[in-house]
């Protein structure tokens, strides 16, 4: 059985957990279970309904008036949601149930139906990476089980290869980025992300993928002379020893500046040395990628 805590509620629907708790003891829709230790735990029935109950309730329903629905009811509600954010709120709360629920066929049926209908551009910025970012893939926060995230973000992984594949700028800048992830780092979604963006904006990418040998970044890197490196790390083995992997390449790559984006850098609160630049949010990422149109 799927259990979130009401951290994860809070983080998975922008609900405070006070606000969560009150719910709780007014509504008769939450009835937590409790562990052994008396810790709240929440089923992911429990979960939808609150993404549901949340999502209406910021678009003008009242909690009084949403408790008294039944589920059909709920449902037409959220159907009936015309502004735009609202409608796009809806379908990443849909990919989220579909993944909670292991159902692959849905949360791939769904992408599908939303590409065909506004284009892998608008599918990747508006609703795969939103849904990434809510649901703490793309900065390891845990909200979910591994084996959740497995399996929709092989998926997920296969559009971003479209995506890359169709993207073109007639305007190129002349740039080239080196995207690559260190040595034991193998969570890729947010490197492909960045690869969309950069060749969408007429950015030359040399995509060097996961697991890559410093030697190799170093010799890449002194051969093409990029104007960037960048990775990408969510998985942080020790930070200490990655510290020292980021250092040591920027020594043998020296004039090249070297962008980081990922769970590393949250936990960092300066960069190891010159020459570095820490993006600690997907809003830096996307100024970064907006900085080549500028220059």
């Amino acid at each position: 059985m799927n259990s979130f805590t009401i951290k994860d509620l809070e983080c998975l629907s922008g609900i405070k957990a006070h606000t969560i708790r009150i719910w709780e003891q007014r509504y008769s829709f939450l009835k937590p279970q409790r562990t052994e230790t008396n810790i709240r735990y929440y089923t992911g029935d429990e979960l939808k309904t609150v993404l549901n109950i949340a999502l209406l309730n910021k678009y003008g329903f009242k909690i009084s008036h949403i408790d008294k629905m039944n589920t059909s009811e709920i449902h037409l509600k959220l159907q009936s949601l015309t502004d735009i954010q609202a409608q796009q709120e809806r379908q990443i709360n849909a990919l989220i149930g579909h993944m909670v629920d292991l159902a692959t066929d849905k949360f791939e049926a769904d992408l599908d139906i939303y590409i065909q209908t506004k284009g892998i551009e608008k599918a990747i910025n508006n609703l795969l990476f939103p849904f990434l970012e809510r649901v703490g893939i793309l900065w390891q926060t845990n909200h979910i089980n591994p084996a959740q995230e497995h399996l929709v973000t092989n998926i997920i992984r296969q559009k971003l290869l479209v995506g890359i594949e169709s993207a073109t700028n007639r305007f190129p800048t002349g740039k080239t980025v080196l995207l690559f992830l260190p040595e034991t780092e193998y969570h890729e979604l947010g490197l492909l992300y960045v690869y969309y963006l950069l060749k969408s904006r007429g950015v030359m990418v040399l995509y060097l993928g996961a697991n890559v040998p410093l030697k190799d970044v170093a010799y890449i890197s002194n051969i093409k002379k990029p104007q960037y490196l960048y990775t990408h790390i969510t998985s942080v083995v020790g930070q200490l020893k990655m510290e020292k992997y980021l250092n040591t390449l920027k020594e043998q790559v020296p004039e090249i500046p070297f962008v980081v984006s990922g769970q590393f850098v949250q936990n960092v609160h300066k960069a190891p040395s010159k020459g570095f630049i820490f993006k600690k949010s997907l809003a830096e990422v996307h100024d970064f990628v907006a900085s080549f149109r500028n220059s």
